[in-house]
């Protein structure tokens, strides 16, 4: 649906009203937004600095990363309690954010 002046309106079920296409657009990316939460409750973006609260047994590298590690630019997943990150020596390391806390 347009208005006289060009812009465009989509119905929004969820509020029962008519919004612009633009703010329909920022409501649905903000919907796709998963918050990653680390284990003492802070939250997670792309770039952060974590560090280890428990040593873990990493599988198919045959090491264990210890407690106080500090991994450096995380990546969000997309997955609420799964971050991406590098570590020297591990390719594809995930690990779950209940098991570092931010830096």
């Amino acid at each position: 649906m347009t208005d006289g002046t060009g812009d465009e309106y989509v119905y929004d079920e969820a509020s029962g009203e008519w919004i612009s296409a633009a703010e329909a657009n920022a409501k649905s990316e903000q919907d796709g937004a998963v918050e990653v939460r680390d284990a003492v409750g802070n939250i997670l973006a792309d770039g952060d600095q974590v560090t280890l609260i428990k040593d873990l047994t990493v599988k198919g590298a045959g090491q264990t990363l210890k407690r106080g590690t500090l991994i450096k630019s995380i990546r969000l997943t997309g997955d609420s309690q799964e971050i991406d990150c590098r570590f020297d020596g591990i390719k594809g390391l995930v690990l779950r954010a209940e098991f570092v806390r931010k830096r």
